[in-house]
């Protein structure tokens, strides 16, 4: 009885043994993705991490592409002939994943890249099994330059792209629920994302400037409410009219005193010319009495003797008539 007891609980400790290690070989293979017998790996936004260790091909397809169907039994041949070069072959459904195809930029399907300890690299050879097992085998990749570090999908900013992607694909399908279970119209959905755009920039923008003001405040000079802006806004008028008001009268004072200057010398002129006009009359009635003198002072002709049948002659008095002044 003792000796069956002992056999029962050897029994038991060694199943747990077993199921301890089963577990842990399950939790291996698990972290690995790898799959008994080389099989195709399916990768998604949950395990594309694994892709960073080791050496890996990847493709990326979308069940609706014609070229994806064609390359799919080629790819799951090589799936399972790359195990013998060590090589891990995975794909991913972009339309499952939508974040990974932001997140490495893709823009044709299918795409292959080959991933080797963290280093991509874009395949753009043949898509048979013999081009792609030689590839593998003969480290052909390594005459490909690998993506810039700007480019890298394990990077911050190719993250925040691959969110944006994933955002655009969860509104695609958000859109189309409203179509078909909701029956929107198609411009019933458009002005609702266009509203909900509009709302949701405004309120963007305000967390913006409220993060602005916290990193930077402003002065405690620069702190004014509304109506004291309004105030020194009035006095800020105010001044300058009073400003123009005092330029005008400076102005106008210098314009009579150029007026002032220039009415000086005509008065002079004036002065002058009324002199002159008085002295020029002076001389005409000098030269008036003159004339009305010198007729009577006319020299009488002497008689001519008899016998001369020359006619008599007397001179005539010229006057001299006086000039007007100028």
């Amino acid at each position: 009885m003792h000796c069956t007891s002992h056999f029962v609980a050897a029994s038991c400790a060694a199943l747990l043994l077993l199921a301890a290690a089963a577990a842990a070989q399950s939790a291996a293979t698990a972290q690995s993705g790898l799959q008994p017998g080389g099989k195709l790996i399916e990768l998604d936004e949950d395990n594309w991490h694994l892709m960073l260790q080791g050496e890996w091909m990847i493709e990326f397809f979308a069940p609706w592409c014609p070229a994806c169907k064609n390359l799919a039994p080629t790819w799951e041949r090589f799936a399972r002939v790359a195990k013998d070069v060590k090589v891990q072959v995975a794909k991913i459904d972009v339309t499952t994943s939508p974040s990974l195809s932001g997140r490495f930029f893709v823009t044709a399907l299918p795409t292959i890249y080959h991933v080797k300890d963290g280093e991509f690299r874009q395949y753009r050879g043949a898509r048979d099994g013999d081009a792609l097992l030689y590839f593998v085998k003969k480290q052909q990749w390594q005459s490909i330059e690998p993506l810039s570090a700007w480019k890298k999908p394990d990077t911050i900013h190719m993250s925040v792209l691959s969110y944006f992607f994933k955002l655009s694909h969860t509104l695609k399908d958000f859109n189309g629920r409203l179509q078909e279970e909701y029956g929107l119209p198609t411009w019933g959905s458009y002005a609702l994302f266009a509203i909900a755009t509009i709302f949701v920039g405004a309120a963007l923008g305000l967390l913006l400037v409220c993060l602005v003001d916290f990193v930077y405040p402003p002065k405690k000079s620069q702190r004014q409410s509304f109506s004291e802006s309004q105030d020194n806004l009035a006095e800020g008028v105010e001044d300058l009219a009073t400003e123009e008001i005092e330029d005008d009268g400076d102005a106008e004072e210098n314009e009579d005193e150029q007026r002032e200057s220039e009415e000086e010398p005509e008065e002079d002129d004036d002065d002058e010319e009324e002199e002159d006009s008085e002295e020029q009359a002076g001389d005409l009635a000098a030269q008036e009495k003159e004339a009305d003198s010198e007729p009577e002072k006319v020299e009488k002709p002497e008689p001519k003797q008899a016998g001369d049948s020359a006619p008599e002659k007397t001179e005539q008095v010229r006057k001299r008539k006086p000039r007007k002044g100028d």
